[in-house]
C-alpha cells in the first residue's frame, strides 16, 4: 500500500467510531483524518466506512483493512522493541510473562533484579493469552510444559527452568461429606474440580481414573480451582508449594511423578543475546535452583 498515514488513520477511525476520536488520538486536525479517509477509499475504490450520524462504522472491507492494520502495527511495534532491546546497558523496559501460579516466586525474584539494576522498567505480565514473542510482546516467558513433549518453535530459545510436583487434594469438609478414597478405584465415585481446556498433565491421568461426570466443578484458571478445591466443591489438584498455606487439606493417594510440570524460559532469538535478557536470565536460573516448588 502506497501510504501508511491513510491505512492507519482508517486504523484509528475503525477503533474509536468517530473522525474526532481518531484525530485527537493521532494529534491531528479532523481535517486531516477526513481527506486521509477519502484519498484511501478512492484509491481501493471501495467505501471502507458507514457514515451516520454518530460517527463511523466499517464496512466489511473496512474491517479486513483493520485486521490486517493491526497486525502490521504489531509487527512494527515488536520490532521497534527488538531494536531497542539490542543495547549492552541494562535499562529500559523488562517485560516477563508467567502463569500466576509461580507469582510467588518470580514476584520477589523480579524486585531483587531491579534492586541490582534500578535502570530496568519491569512489567510482568500474568494474563491468560499467549503473549507473543516474535511481535516484541514480551522479552521472557515461563511456561508450562508436560514431561516429554517437545518445545516445536524454531524462532525461540527454549531452556529448562525448574519443576514442580503436583498433589491431589480435598477439603476436610468434603472428606466429612463424601468420605476419604483410598484407591484410584475409589476416585470414580467421588466429585472432583477440573479445569477447562487444561493441558496440565494431571488432566490425562484424571480422564483415566474418574468419569467425566464426576468433574461436577469446572473453573477456568488455577487460582479459582485452588479456591474451589479449598471451599469443599470436590477433590482437585493443586501445587505442592501451596499446600502448605491451607491446613484444611487432605492429601488423596501418593503423588505420582507424571502429574509434575516443567518449565521453561523461553526467549526470541533477536533478543537472546541482550544483554538485559541474558542478566535476567542468569539470576532467574540461580533462583530456580535454591526455590522449594515439591
Amino acid at each position: 500500500m502506497e501510504n501508511w498515514d491513510e491505512i492507519r488513520t482508517a486504523m484509528h477511525v475503525a477503533q474509536r467510531g468517530t473522525v474526532s476520536g481518531a484525530a485527537e488520538a493521532m494529534a491531528v486536525h479532523h481535517a486531516t483524518v477526513i481527506r486521509h479517509i477519502d484519498a484511501l477509499e478512492a484509491r481501493l475504490g471501495l467505501k471502507l466506512f458507514q457514515r451516520h450520524a454518530r460517527g463511523y462504522t466499517p464496512t466489511e472491507a473496512g474491517r479486513d483493512l483493520l485486521s490486517v492494520a493491526q497486525t502490521t502495527q504489531e509487527q512494527f511495534s515488536g520490532l521497534a522493541s527488538r531494536i531497542k532491546g539490542q543495547t549492552g546497558s541494562i535499562s529500559g523496559e523488562l517485560v516477563v510473562t508467567s502463569i500466576v501460579e509461580l507469582s510467588r516466586f518470580i514476584t520477589p525474584a523480579l524486585t531483587e533484579f531491579q534492586a541490582i539494576h534500578p535502570d530496568v522498567t519491569v512489567r510482568f505480565l500474568t494474563g491468560g493469552r499467549l503473549f507473543r514473542l516474535e511481535y516484541g510482546e514480551a522479552h521472557v516467558a515461563i511456561r508450562a510444559m508436560r514431561q516429554g513433549a517437545r518445545a516445536d518453535q524454531p524462532d525461540n530459545v527454549v531452556q529448562p527452568f525448574a519443576r514442580t510436583t503436583t498433589g491431589l487434594v480435598a477439603a476436610q469438609s468434603y472428606i466429612e461429606r463424601h468420605g476419604m478414597p483410598h484407591t484410584e478405584a475409589d476416585l470414580a465415585q467421588h466429585h472432583f474440580v477440573g479445569l477447562e481446556s487444561s493441558t496440565a498433565p494431571f488432566n490425562d491421568w484424571l480422564a483415566e481414573v474418574a468419569p467425566a461426570n464426576r468433574i461436577t466443578f469446572r473453573v477456568d484458571d488455577t487460582a479459582a480451582m485452588r479456591d474451589a478445591i479449598v471451599a469443599g466443591a470436590g477433590i482437585g489438584f493443586m501445587p505442592s508449594y501451596h499446600m502448605d498455606q491451607y491446613p484444611n487439606l487432605v492429601k488423596i493417594l501418593t503423588p505420582s511423578p507424571t502429574w509434575a510440570t516443567d518449565f521453561l524460559l523461553i526467549t526470541h532469538v533477536d533478543l537472546h543475546r541482550t544483554a538485559k535478557v541474558q542478566a535476567l536470565l542468569t539470576f532467574l536460573k540461580a533462583k530456580a535452583k535454591i526455590w522449594d516448588m515439591s
